[in-house]
């Protein structure tokens, strides 16, 4: 690995430097995720007797025993499939495989996704949830590019679209939690199937997946995003007005920088101009929940910090954002990736190599707890923009 770490100052001379410093960022990012992260979760965070992958893996890379979700085997899909795109050497295709073969336990009769599973395959949770449906559509859009295009695959997500269509299409726009509605409706889960379709047409599948981008996107331009402050919110009523009380006010920076990453591509995508959107909720995120350098966990609809812990995942999405939105901010931009990328890292030093620190308490000390499997997504992200920036 790279020694050293990348401080963060706005000098003029570091100005000057923020080429170099985001090239050593990157090759810092490869090596962690080539040559030490990829190998650890694929020997210890698969369960190569029972199949599927395992939830969480404790600071000694034992896994922890709990029950499989279903959003877990879904991510490491994506994360393998991700890994081979960009020139993992290692057995990407058997760890796909590897998912894709232990999907089917978590199938229900009407087309959707339980939550999770016990090692064996037997229902854990058997109810069904939004966001894990979101996060399905994704792998396959994932393995389907990886795996040379399998048509099955393709099909799989146009029935889970399908069964979301008929069983939780909401009467004015995006989809209801449960049949009957349960409240508050929340904008994550649409913004993970946002995330899903606009996969789907990344693979040059256009069709289907391109008419529920545009649904999804007119949702958040119309309902979720809070035309006074450009900010998203969290939760909802059932006509998608902003929920009572502080539910209604919750405000995570994380997600703006997630809204706005996924409103630039999908302008790409649909040939519109959601910039001024997307850099509002950049704004937001970036003037109201960055504190001494790291991303904060929660909000209220002013931008008064309500939460001030941190987690790993809203540092991988501050920095996928600020690289994806630099050619529009500028030099700002370049220079708080960096900041992102010190603070992500922040959260890998202090870890055994290849696994994490997941959050802090509210006075900025480490929770002890295991690495979740779900968090690399998030690294993976935001490491591949800094990788392919």
């Amino acid at each position: 690995m790279t020694d050293g770490s990348i401080k963060v100052e706005a000098t003029a001379e570091m100005n000057q430097d923020v080429p170099a410093r985001l090239e050593a960022a990157a090759m810092w990012s490869r090596e962690w995720l080539f040559d030490i992260a990829l190998p650890l979760w694929w020997k210890f965070g698969a369960d190569h007797l029972s199949g599927g992958f395992h939830d969480k893996l404790g600071l000694d890379a034992r896994p922890a025993i709990l029950p499989k979700r279903v959003r877990v085997q879904t991510r490491q899909i994506f994360v393998f499939a991700e890994a081979a795109r960009i020139g993992w050497s290692g057995p990407a295709a058997d760890a796909i495989a590897h998912g894709l073969d232990f999907l089917p336990r978590y199938k229900r009769a009407d087309g959707l996704y339980r939550v999770s599973v016990d090692s064996d395959g037997s229902p854990v949770v058997d109810t069904y949830d939004l966001y894990d449906q979101a996060f399905v559509i994704f792998a396959l859009a994932a393995a389907y590019r990886a795996l040379g295009r399998p048509l099955s695959l393709k099909n799989e997500a146009l029935n889970l679209l399908e069964s979301l269509d008929g069983l939780l299409k909401h009467p004015v726009c995006g989809y209801d939690e449960a049949k009957p509605r349960v409240l508050p409706l929340r904008s994550n889960p649409h913004m993970h199937l946002l995330e899903a379709v606009l996969a789907w047409v990344d693979a040059g599948e256009r069709d289907v997946f391109l008419s529920h981008a545009e649904d999804l996107v007119g949702l958040a331009l119309k309902y979720l995003i809070d035309p006074e402050t450009g900010a998203v919110g969290e939760f909802y009523s059932a006509d998608w007005a902003f929920a009572s009380g502080a539910s209604g006010a919750s405000r995570e920076p994380g997600h703006q920088f997630e809204w706005a990453y996924l409103l630039d591509l999908a302008g790409r995508h649909l040939g519109q101009d959601f910039s001024q959107a997307s850099m509002r909720l950049e704004k937001f995120g970036s003037s109201h929940g960055i504190v001494n350098e790291r991303a904060v966990f929660g909000l209220d609809a002013t931008g008064k910090v309500t939460d001030p812990s941190y987690r790993l995942w809203a540092q991988s999405e501050w920095l996928r954002t600020m690289l994806t939105l630099a050619p529009r901010i500028g030099q700002r931009a370049m220079i708080d990736a960096l900041s992102a990328f010190e603070s992500l890292r922040g959260f890998l030093d202090p870890a055994p190599p290849g696994l994490w620190r997941e959050r802090t308490a509210s006075d900025g000390s480490w929770i002890d707890e295991p690495s979740p499997a779900s968090s690399l997504y998030h690294i993976m992200t935001g490491m591949v923009a800094l990788i392919e920036r």
